[in-house]
């Protein structure tokens, strides 16, 4: 007898221990779709680093898709063909209200913010061997600025056009767009993306690059025609190219989900992102800006209710106006 009580308080203890690890719950869906952006991207790092941690912390199967950038994120999202992504907020603004030109003056409002990712930093580069020293000589130049639908492709002709600049317009993934730059078909790059940006540290492997500034009369005529975009910095020693501050603009980026998810399985997405924070710093050092604090850098995107759970409890405030109740 006492063995058979001696089995059963083990398998008491095996059981504990088994329901100590969340399992997926049977309301939650049976897989989620993380739309990036294009190889070569640093979205496409992060979201390869962001599903795999989800999918062992969730216990349900998270993939990463890659995709034009931001406002294809917004249109698959939207449409159901992925359940989150990666975007821009200012071209989250651009869909919810309708404006951007990509938009067709549809607005996007089945998308909801869920975390805070890292500030995406206009960087204009070119060979140091080109001559090019500032951004009036992009002037009738061929410039490659990515995907079509990524936050290059939608923001720098309206930036260029802002201050009165005429270039060819290049697009493509962001790895031949650096290979277009080493190769001559490119006369510079303008880069929207996090720091360090993946294929231009590649480029620079190969030859060394330059970062060339905006003036100040410049970002004030972008910002006047863009309000949304701010000042960005990225420190010296960043690129091996960059031996002193760079001084652009930026725009912050969010991971959005839809509106229908489930509330708990947003709350424990959530939560297992930031707790797994160290580890997405690894992957890269951009995801040092993914912390609950940053939440605030969303100023008109609604909440998800679960993300409203977590960042109330770790005592970040959420206005009442973007805490959405679906």
């Amino acid at each position: 007898m006492s063995r058979l009580v001696g089995f059963m308080f083990a398998a008491c203890l095996l059981a504990i221990g088994a329901t100590s690890v969340p399992a997926a719950n049977p309301d939650w869906p049976k897989s989620l779709t993380l739309a990036t952006a294009s190889p070569g991207g640093l979205y496409y790092v992060y979201g390869e680093t962001v599903t795999k941690l989800l999918t062992e912390s969730l216990k349900i199967t998270v993939d990463h898709l890659p995709t034009q950038g931001p406002a294809h994120n917004v249109k698959l999202v939207e449409s159901g063909v992925a359940q989150l992504g990666l975007i821009t907020m200012g071209v989250g603004l651009q869909g919810w209200n309708g404006t951007g030109d990509w938009t067709a003056g549809q607005r996007f409002r089945t998308m909801r913010a869920l975390f805070p990712v890292y500030d995406t930093v206009f960087q204009f580069v070119t060979l140091r061997r080109s001559g090019i020293t500032t951004v009036a000589q992009f002037n009738n130049q061929n410039i490659g600025v990515g995907p079509r639908a990524g936050t290059s492709g939608v923001y720098v002709p309206a930036m260029l056009a802002a201050i009165g600049i005429s270039a060819k317009i290049g697009n493509g993934s962001f790895n031949t767009a650096a290979a277009n730059l080493l190769e001559g078909r490119y006369d510079a790059l303008v880069m929207a993306a996090g720091v360090p940006f993946p294929a231009l540290k590649q480029a620079e492997a190969k030859e060394p690059l330059v970062f060339v500034s905006l003036t100040p009369e410049q970002i004030e005529a972008i910002r006047k025609a863009m309000p949304e975009l701010t000042i960005s910095e990225i420190g010296s020693g960043a690129y091996s190219s960059l031996d002193k501050t760079y001084t652009t603009l930026g725009v912050y980026n969010f991971t959005i989900g839809r509106d229908d998810l489930p509330d708990d399985l947003v709350y424990q997405l959530v939560k297992a992102v930031f707790e797994n924070q160290p580890r997405l710093v690894k992957a890269t050092s951009a995801a040092s800006e993914t912390v609950p604090q940053n939440a605030v850098k969303n100023t008109f995107l609604p909440f998800h209710p679960g993300a409203v759970r977590y960042y109330r409890e770790v005592g970040v405030k959420i206005p009442d106006a973007l805490a959405a109740t679906h």
